[in-house]
């Protein structure tokens, strides 16, 4: 029986396992199939505090995993189906393999997931002109046009760094604002490779003989006027959907999946915690995901110690 089951990584799940570890709790995380969570697809991370000159995402999550294993946590590569409280008072865990875990208390710091549009033909194009991540495929389209869907920081934080490789980068936005903060919009709109296109939809994906993006079919959300866009990337930045969809009727959610806490990172099941991006929907920054995953290893501690276990 585990004292602590830490289910994801990222910054929440990290920062719960550094103090839980720290607690002499012997935490266990159960990775997922994404290590690291968002922060390893993006490239320089800027305002995370302590480092002035910035620091790369995947290195960031590295430092987090290593300064949690140095106090004693252990990490397993497992992805997690299902969970279910016990009579008894503990948590089965069910992983994808078929087994069981056994905690007396959960953390889920599983994230968040991009949110795409459903066009029918979507998911046989990622990996074909279709990503959500400009980090980890930008480079594959040096000197060619690319689109980005989105308004907010991450769309512009996306657009930008394609302008590394892209002749040209098209934002595509639904309003005639972005809704990213000052800075980010600024400096997007700013460089003379991103041409925003405002009040308009991708509505189509249209592919060449080889079913490789060729073009978007834009439509005017004010006109209603459709269009042709010829690109050969599409990174959709438009939000993400929570994963906490395995946890079942333990947790109370929103209309948009989060969980919802109720005191502090509790949720409405005795002994389980919910931190980071699977139960923030405001702030949903590197920071405020590990100051929730501080709280929630701190509010097990005490649940742990609340049913006699020191």
């Amino acid at each position: 029986m585990e004292n602590v089951i830490i289910i994801g990584t990222g910054c929440a799940g990290y920062t719960a396992a550094v103090y839980a570890a720290r607690a002499n709790l012997n935490p266990l995380i159960l990775s997922g199939n994404m290590p690291g969570g968002q922060l390893t697809t993006t490239t320089e991370v800027e305002n995370f505090p302590g480092f002035p000159e910035g620091i790369m995402g995947p290195e960031l999550m590295m430092r987090m995993q290593q300064q949690a294993e140095r106090f004693g946590t252990r990490i397993e590569f497992a992805l997690v189906t299902g969970v279910e409280k016990a009579a008894e008072g503990h948590f089965d865990i069910k992983l994808e393999d078929g087994t069981t875990k056994q905690a007396r208390t959960v953390i889920v710091a599983t994230g968040a997931s991009p949110r795409h549009l459903g066009l029918p033909n979507e998911k046989s194009l990622i990996g074909h002109g279709l990503t959500s991540c400009a980090t980890c495929d930008g480079a594959f389209y040096r000197n060619v046009p690319v689109a980005v869907i989105g308004g907010g920081d991450s769309a512009c934080e996306e657009a930008s760094f394609l302008t590394k490789f892209a002749s040209k980068v098209y934002l595509i936005h639904r309003r005639d604002t972005l809704r990213a903060s000052k800075i980010m919009a600024d400096r997007a709109l700013a460089n003379p490779k991103i041409e925003p296109v405002w009040n308009s939809t991708v509505s189509e994906y249209l592919t060449d003989e080889k079913g490789e993006m060729r073009a978007v079919t834009l439509e005017n959300l004010v006109n209603g006027e459709k269009s042709e866009l010829e690109i050969k990337c599409v990174f959709v930045a438009i939000g993400h959907v929570p994963n906490g969809a395995f946890l079942g009727d333990l947790v109370d959610t929103d209309e948009n999946g989060y969980i919802l806490q109720t005191k502090g990172t509790a949720t409405k099941t005795v002994g389980l915690f919910a931190a980071g991006d699977v139960a923030d929907h405001v702030y949903r920054q590197a920071i405020t995901a590990a100051g929730q995953g501080c709280a929630a290893a701190l509010e097990a501690e005490r649940y742990l110690a609340d049913i006699g276990v020191h």
